[in-house]
């Protein structure tokens, strides 16, 4: 595997940010690693960090590299500080960075596959919302969407704050004064927007520890899902928010990506 710590200019932003990338490498002699390269443009992960962390973090906390070394799919981990993937009200244009410049950049970048039935999002908690966010809005572009212990449930978090003197100020510079339910920024509309589409319909997987101060909102996500006729993969069981956790549940996620179907067997699922 190659790793590459990337700085970069974003038009979009209007400042230097970065990102970090793990890019196949076929070998034969590396002691410990089985390395697969799939074909000269790789399958992708683009794995999103939480709201304290930055584009190093799952590298830093996690085996990331060794897990996909086999698997022969490149890992995009870009960098959003506190920003919820989404154009903030007061700030960046995290949103149009996350979902349009990012991946047009990484393509020109690195030999990365544009095509749907290759392309994949995940995230951990800010992260895990970012992730079903891109999954959700979209569609045409990624095959599946997972989230770990994800912020799921946003739209109650705005108009319930836990920490009404520090929070609500922090929400009301990302997401304005308005409450987003209905809106694309509202995780539990989109699944019925994208259900009720004719286009294609990503892959979602969701996971969460029972013991995790976001398990409700996961369970308020699956609820809706449900709902739906969306794929969803759920997985709940005992655990906190915390990085044990995540290293092994990442890799439950990586078992369960659909590499190497057809963009037909995509959309018909």
């Amino acid at each position: 595997m190659a790793l590459i710590e990337c700085r970069f200019y974003s038009d979009v932003l209007g400042l230097s940010t970065s990102m970090t990338v793990i890019l196949p490498q076929q070998t034969t002699t590396q002691i410990g690693l089985n390395n697969v390269k799939r074909g000269e443009l790789h399958p992708t992960l683009y794995l999103l960090h939480g709201l304290s962390d930055d584009d190093s973090i799952w590298l830093r906390r996690t085996s990331i590299e060794r897990y996909v070394a086999e698997l022969g799919i490149a890992v995009v981990m870009p960098q959003v500080h506190r920003s919820f993937y989404t154009d903030m009200a007061d700030g960046g244009q995290y949103w149009t960075f996350i979902s349009e410049e990012l991946p047009a950049l990484a393509r020109s970048f690195f030999p990365l596959s544009s095509k749907r039935e290759d392309n994949f999002v995940a995230g951990l908690s800010m992260g895990g919302y970012g992730a079903m966010k891109l999954g959700l809005r979209k569609p045409e572009a990624f095959a599946a969407a997972a989230s770990l212990s994800g912020a799921l449930d946003m739209a109650h978090h705005l108009m319930n704050p836990e920490d009404p003197a520090k929070r609500s100020k922090e929400y009301a510079r990302i997401f304005g004064n308005a409450d987003i339910a209905g809106t694309p920024d509202d995780l539990l509309w989109l699944l019925q927007e994208v259900n009720k589409s004719t286009g294609p319909k990503p892959l979602l997987y969701q996971c969460c520890g029972t013991e995790d101060f976001l398990y409700e909102d996961n369970q308020v996500f699956r609820a809706a899902c449900d709902k739906t006729s969306l794929s969803l993969t759920y997985e709940e069981g005992p655990g906190e928010h915390e990085w044990g956790y995540w290293d092994a549940k990442i890799q439950d996620v990586l078992k369960w990506l659909p590499l190497g179907k057809s963009s037909s067997d995509l959309w018909s699922i």
